[in-house]
């Protein structure tokens, strides 16, 4: 028998280092047993002119930390971290109009210090969630992860997760028992037609369809190959995403690192589908959180609910705008059971590098903004979520 040990990566090198064993599952071995790499660094100082840093050496205990000479260290990305952290802290205390106590440039005030051993940990912990997000992740396009706004790290209770994750008692076995033989997608009796709808895709990959028509592709008894022009939603994310942390109270956020053509599909919204009835539940539980991540599958039915709280994808970080730049459409690939469609988000204009990504959360796939689209509750009174958007349109309110 064996059990996934709790203890990080880190913390078991440190005890092999600090008892002096050997183990090449975690990486250390006689011949990297005493090796030193600067982890980060903790304080300065000046001594007698010559400058000083407190290093915190990789793989070792904080015991371990030694001052060092700046002219040993060859780490210029971590000293000049050092130096961003120290001049953020210190314009944060300048714009917060507290009293900055004279620098005599000799030592660092604790209170620096502090400040930036957090930060340094911060940085430290959101490249292991971003290299654990790109692990996870089953699309194309990269995730990246950036706070240069408050000492907030990774969620402590997500998980990412590429499909719908059914809720016990709910079965997404719903397999299609028919596929379209096409040679050419684009021009043939697809699977659109079969279902009584057009093909939702231009030769561009753009969406040509109105807000409320269903999508549906090519699923796996087609014929069809991985090039054909239905295949869009199936491929996953495309683009190169960043969650990022909003400097206007929204939490994380997500923007896009290149630029997205009108129409052009962006994500998946993926979560936990549970009963309409347990989504009753959770909602007002959410509500006193002032969250919302509860997604009604309403598109002939509403039997289920996609709550992206604990399990979901990079939709989970999307935060809402009364004037968004994507629009949800439903969509059928291999499972057409209509009481459980695929929410896809779809730009609704050129959406430029570096521009946060938003949908309306009481968007619904019919294209209309009615109030029991997100977390529904219409025979309850509900706790009212401020919307802080900015939209010149905004409402006032998410719920």
């Amino acid at each position: 028998w064996c059990v996934p040990c709790l203890v990080s990566l880190d913390t078991l090198q440190e005890l092999c280092r600090k008892e002096k064993l050997t183990c090449k599952s975690i990486g250390i071995t006689k011949r990297n047993l005493n090796n030193y790499e600067v982890e980060y660094l903790c304080d300065y100082k000046v001594v007698k002119d010559m400058e000083y840093y407190l290093v915190k050496w990789k793989g070792w205990p904080n015991s371990t930390n030694t001052w060092e000479p700046l002219q040993n260290l060859k780490c210029p990305l971590l000293l000049q971290q050092f130096l961003n952290d120290k001049h953020n802290y210190l314009s944060q205390v300048k714009k917060g109009k507290a009293i900055i106590p004279k620098d005599n440039n000799k030592t660092l005030k604790p209170a620096i210090a502090r400040y930036i051993v957090k930060k340094a940990k911060q940085r430290i912990a959101l490249q292991k969630w971003q290299d654990e997000l790109n692990r996870r992740k089953n699309h194309k396009g990269m995730i990246f992860v950036e706070n240069t706004v408050d000492l907030e790290g990774p969620p402590t209770d997500f998980y990412y997760i590429n499909e719908y994750k059914p809720a016990p008692g709910i079965s997404l076995v719903n397999e299609v028992t028919f596929g379209c033989s096409c040679t050419d997608c684009f021009f043939e009796k697809c699977c659109p037609t079969e279902a009584g709808v057009v093909l939702a895709y231009n030769k561009n990959q753009q969406i040509k369809i109105p807000p409320g028509t269903p999508i549906y592709e090519c699923n796996s008894r087609c014929q069809c190959g991985p090039d054909c022009p239905n295949r869009i939603v199936q491929k996953g994310t495309q683009y190169s995403l960043c969650i990022f942390r909003t400097s206007n109270g929204c939490g994380w956020g997500v923007k896009t690192l290149v630029k997205i053509k009108r129409m052009s599909f962006v994500m998946e919204y993926v979560g936990e589908v549970i009963t309409s009835e347990e989504a009753e539940r959770r909602g007002q539980l959410y509500d006193n959180k002032g969250i919302t991540y509860l997604f009604d599958l309403d598109y002939e039915s509403d039997e289920f609910t996609v709550d992206a709280a604990r399990y979901g994808n990079v939709s989970h970080f999307v935060n809402h705008s009364c004037d968004p730049n994507l629009q949800v459409f439903n969509v059928f690939i291999d499972n057409l059971d209509t009481r459980l469609p695929r929410i896809a988000l779809f730009s609704t204009r050129t959406i430029y590098a570096g521009e946060e990504l938003t949908f309306d959360y009481q968007m619904k796939g019919s294209g209309d903004t009615s109030s029991d689209s997100v977390d529904h509750s219409p025979a309850r009174k509900r706790v009212r979520t401020v919307c802080r958007c900015g939209a010149v349109t905004c409402r006032g309110y998410l719920n």
